[in-house]
């Protein structure tokens, strides 16, 4: 089994909070638009961290981070990209390969609006934990925090931070 924190547009704000929900976590992942590279690296240097990069996130980001993140946590297959959408209206940039080649999870940042939904069209389940950082037109900062094992997206904890 793997504990995940689940995180997204922090746009260079990482509230305190993010340690103590993410302490019993074994990974983070970011569903992009850092904001900095020295945000990315302080929750890399708390948990092993993996990302994508936002529309926002300059270069010093995008070397680091791929825009497009697809992998096997255990035996789910995993996408992880930050402009997507969501079921019945998935990006141009996603809509071809998401049909035709399925993942499990599909994880999107991005709209700043935390949704958690079941595609029965592809068999797939999409996140998006909304933004934790203060910037946007949200009003509350939001987070996820899920676990999988054996093939299973389980345990999941839609979080309230604060309002922005």
């Amino acid at each position: 089994m793997i504990k995940i924190g689940l995180i997204s547009d922090t746009h260079s704000y990482l509230d305190d909070a993010v340690f103590k929900y993410f302490d019993d976590r074994d990974e983070i992942w970011h569903a992009g638009d850092f904001g900095t590279l020295a945000l990315a690296e302080q929750l890399a240097a708390f948990k092993p961290l993996k990302g994508v990069y936002g529309n926002i996130d300059g270069k010093d980001v995008r070397e680091v981070y791929p825009e497009h993140l697809r992998f096997n946590a255990e035996d789910v297959d995993v996408w992880m990209t930050h402009i997507g959408g969501y079921p019945g209206r998935y990006s141009s940039n996603v809509k071809p390969d998401i049909y035709t080649k399925p993942p499990d999870l599909f994880i999107s940042g991005h709209s700043h609006i935390l949704k958690v939904i079941y595609d029965k069209k592809i068999q797939c389940l999409h996140i998006n934990p909304g933004a934790a950082g203060k910037q946007g037109w949200h009003k509350t900062r939001t987070l996820i925090r899920f676990s999988v094992s054996e093939n299973k997206i389980h345990t999941l904890d839609a979080i309230e931070l604060a309002n922005r």
